[in-house]
C-alpha cells in the first residue's frame, strides 16, 4: 500500500541555503528514496516556485504569507498568523493522508482545531519563545527588539497551547525536554537534523588559516565574527578568515584593522566549501544556545578542527567532536594549540563514526517512516 504524506513547509525549501531550509529538503529528498509519496505545501515571502522540488514530491503548492490574515488573527504569533491559508485547508480535507508541520510556524490549522481524528506531526526548528527571546536581547534597533519580545511572549503562550495537540520531534535533545514538560503525556521525540552529507570527508594533515563563516547579514552571527577580531585575534599572528554573505561595512572595517585577518564577502558555495575543507581551525562560537548550528556540521563533516563554546552545541550531541572554549583566553590557548597539530586519519574515522551514529539521513528516515505509518 502507497505511503502518502502531506508536509507543509515554512519556506520554499530549495535551495538550501540557510538551516531551517537545510533539514526540510534533505528529509524531502531521503523520505522520497525510501518510497513516500509526498504532497509538499509551501509558504513563501520572496522564494519563488522551484522545479527542484518536483522531482521528489507527487504534488507541490505554494501559498503566499499574509500581512492581512495576521492582521485579523492579532493575538497570535506573526509567524503563525501570517502562514493561514484557505486554499491549503481544502486541499487537506480532500484525503486523509498524514500531516507533517515544518515549524511552529505552520502549526495554525492545528491550532484552531481543523484537523480532528488525523495523524498530525509537528517538527519544531527551535523553541521558538526561547529564540525570540534571545534574538531580542542581541537586536540594538528599538523597534525590532519590540517586535521581538512581543513574539516572544505570544509564541509562550502558543506553544504551551499546542503542544499537546500532536506529536512532536524537535532536532534538539534539550528542546525535545521543554516539549516533554509542556506536552504532558503526547509523544515527544528527538529526531535529528537531516544533512547534505552523507559521510565524512575532512582533509588530513594541516592547514594554514582559521575560518569563521555564516549569514554575516544575521545579528548574531556579525557579532561572533566582531567578537573573534576585537576580542581574540586581537592578540594573535595566526590568520583568521571570516567568510559569509552580506558583511556590513562595520564588519569589514574590523576585519581589516590587523594584518592577519581578512574578510570574504558572498563567496560562492563552492568556494565557501573549499575554505572549510582548507582551515586549519574552523572557529564557530555562537551567543545563542537554540536549535542545531548546520554551520558547525559542515565544519565536522567537511573540515579539520572545530572550535566553538558549549552554547553552539548545547542539545546537539557534538560536544565529543568539537574542541572547547570560552573566554576570549581560553579561545586563544586552544587556537595556539590546535594550529600546530595535524588533523590525523585516526581523528577522522572516530569522528566519522560518532557523527553517524547521530546524524544519518537513511537511518533517520527510516524511523520516521516507521513513526508515522
Amino acid at each position: 500500500m502507497d505511503k502518502h504524506l502531506h508536509i507543509i513547509t515554512l519556506d520554499v525549501p530549495w535551495p538550501a541555503d540557510y538551516g531551517g531550509v537545510v533539514d526540510m529538503f534533505y528529509k524531502i529528498v531521503h523520505l522520497h528514496e525510501q518510497a513516500v509519496k509526498i504532497h509538499l505545501h509551501c509558504y513563501t515571502n520572496g522564494r519563488e516556485p522551484q522545479d527542484e522540488l518536483n522531482k521528489y514530491c507527487e504534488t507541490v503548492n505554494y501559498y503566499t504569507r499574509s500581512k492581512k490574515a495576521a492582521l485579523q488573527l492579532m493575538g497570535l504569533p506573526y509567524i503563525v498568523s501570517s502562514r493561514s491559508h484557505q486554499a491549503l485547508l481544502e486541499r487537506l480535507r480532500q484525503d486523509n493522508y498524514p500531516v507533517l508541520m515544518e515549524g511552529i510556524h505552520c502549526t495554525y490549522l492545528l491550532h484552531k482545531g481543523d484537523l480532528q481524528n488525523r495523524k498530525v506531526f509537528v517538527r519544531p526548528h527551535n523553541v521558538e519563545f526561547d529564540y525570540y527571546r534571545k534574538l531580542a536581547e542581541h537586536e540594538s534597533k528599538i523597534w525590532k527588539k519590540l517586535y521581538y519580545n512581543i513574539e516572544a511572549m505570544l509564541l509562550k503562550r502558543y506553544e504551551k497551547n499546542i503542544a499537546g495537540k500532536a506529536t512532536f520531534w524537535p532536532l534538539n535533545v534539550n528542546d525535545t525536554l521543554v516539549f516533554k514538560g509542556m506536552a504532558g503525556n503526547s509523544a515527544v521525540d528527538f529526531l535529528p537534523l537531516f544533512v547534505p552529507w552523507e559521510a565524512t570527508a575532512p582533509q588530513s594533515g594541516k592547514g594554514c588559516f582559521c575560518l569563521y563563516h555564516g549569514n554575516l547579514s544575521v545579528n548574531e552571527n556579525e557579532k561572533a565574527a566582531a567578537w573573534l577580531l576585537t576580542q581574540v585575534f586581537n592578540e594573535l599572528s595566526i590568520p583568521l578568515v571570516i567568510a559569509g554573505k552580506n558583511p556590513s561595512p562595520h564588519l569589514k572595517q574590523l576585519a581589516h584593522v590587523h594584518k592577519n585577518t581578512c574578510l570574504v564577502a558572498n563567496p560562492s558555495q563552492q568556494e565557501m566549501q573549499d575554505l572549510i575543507k582548507k582551515a586549519q581551525i574552523n572557529i564557530l562560537p555562537s551567543f545563542n544556545n537554540t536549535g542545531v548550528k548546520v554551520k558547525i556540521l559542515n565544519a565536522l563533516f567537511n573540515g579539520r578542527y572545530c572550535l566553538t563554546n558549549a552554547a553552539a552545541i548545547e542539545g546537539a550531541r557534538l560536544d565529543k567532536l568539537c574542541e572547547l572554549a570560552e573566554t576570549p583566553q581560553e579561545f586563544r590557548e586552544a587556537i595556539a594549540a590546535l594550529y600546530e597539530q595535524p588533523f590525523s586519519k585516526e581523528e577522522a574515522e572516530v569522528r566519522a563514526s560518532t557523527l553517524l551514529a547521530t546524524y544519518n539521513n537513511t537511518k533517520n528516515a527510516a524511523q520516521l517512516i516507521q513513526w508515522i505509518f
